[in-house]
């Protein structure tokens, strides 16, 4: 899964949120920020797990989404563990 999220999405615990719901759900990937204020977010894992992921992110973090672009497609299984990604400015 590949999403990006907007709203005030930056500076809110959004990303922290993110991984310790990613943990808990033993998905892998990468959440981070970019500069244009939207949070940019790649899991991976069972599709059913994938889906609770969005629910408990959504009722977490749902006051401060305004959009969501979700967009599924195969696992790379490239990832070991879901990570907060810190290089900032990614584009």
């Amino acid at each position: 899964m590949h999403a990006y999220f907007s709203g005030t999405v930056q500076g809110v615990g959004f990303r922290f949120t993110a991984e310790h719901i990613a943990n808990n759900l033993g998905l892998t990937g990468w959440v981070k920020n970019l500069r244009d204020g939207r949070v940019e977010l790649v899991a991976e894992g069972d599709e059913a797990m994938l889906k609770r992921f969005l629910e408990k992110l959504h009722n977490e973090m749902g006051r401060y989404i305004r959009d969501a672009d979700v967009r599924w497609r195969g696992a790379s299984g490239e990832f070991s563990a879901f990570d907060i990604a810190f290089d900032r400015w990614r584009e």
